[in-house]
């Protein structure tokens, strides 16, 4: 059986980097040799995003970025953020590559077109949202990003990633316990590891009542509207400047 096909079967998307072989670990998922990485069954076939992934190559071959910049990634959450990104975290000039519907899985395949390439100091992540909608336990989602801070590391050993928190929101509010299980996971390995923030992006969507601000979602109820991404501006904003423009490294 191909690696392809074990994957079909199982459920399980293999990333790896000039894999060789896998292996059953025991538990039915599927393991793989030393190089790669075997992402949490639940994920779907990260390759659906090749065409946005050519889209940004594109734009790309227009007007390289240039390197040392900060780039932006993650799922519709930040891409429904690309029109104001740059009046709303100005002077910080970040790169715009969020594609809607990605998980972090789908980061870390494509680490290497999004983020990689640019040779950027610094990350701004918003992953997981999905992830938990999709039925992946927190566990997964947190071992995927660790996967995605070794790959980002070893290429990138100073990059200093901003995590955005997962959000939470009046059309996923049944799963907000889980997905502040994951932010909790997130939060606690950015306190251990000073190039990385936690930006806790969710509070400010959360009224006095405790449970989301309709008037800071779009009319779906799962994305932001302005006001939810200038509450989100108001948060993330002064952290960058503090790190990125006050130039502490």
């Amino acid at each position: 059986m191909t690696i392809a096909e074990l994957a079909v079967t199982t459920g399980v998307w293999v990333l790896a980097s000039g894999m060789a072989a896998c292996a059953q670990d025991g538990t039915g998922s599927v393991g793989v040799a030393e190089e790669g990485f075997a992402a949490p069954a639940g994920y779907p076939d990260p390759t659906r995003f090749e065409g946005d992934i050519r889209a940004f190559e594109a734009a790309d071959a227009h007007a390289m970025p240039a390197p040392d910049g900060v780039v932006g990634v993650g799922s519709s959450s930040m891409r429904m953020w690309h029109p104001w990104l740059g009046e709303d975290l100005a002077p910080v000039e970040v790169i715009p590559r969020g594609f809607g519907g990605s998980t972090m899985v789908d980061v870390l395949h494509y680490l290497d077109p999004l983020v990689l390439k640019y040779r950027p100091r610094a990350v701004v992540l918003y992953e997981g949202d999905n992830d938990i909608a999709a039925g992946v336990a927190p566990d997964g989602v947190l071992a995927v990003f660790d996967e995605f801070l070794a790959r980002l590391h070893a290429e990138l050993p100073a990059a200093r990633v901003y995590v955005l928190s997962v959000k939470p929101s009046p059309q996923r509010w049944s799963l907000w316990p889980k997905m502040k299980e994951t932010n909790a996971g997130l939060a606690e390995r950015c306190a251990r590891d000073e190039r990385l923030t936690y930006v806790d992006v969710a509070a400010p969507l959360l009224g006095e009542d405790g449970l989301p601000r309709r008037d800071l979602f779009a009319e779906d109820e799962l994305h932001l509207n302005r006001k939810g991404y200038l509450a989100w501006r108001d948060v993330l904003r002064p952290v960058l400047l503090q790190t990125e423009i006050a130039g502490i490294r």
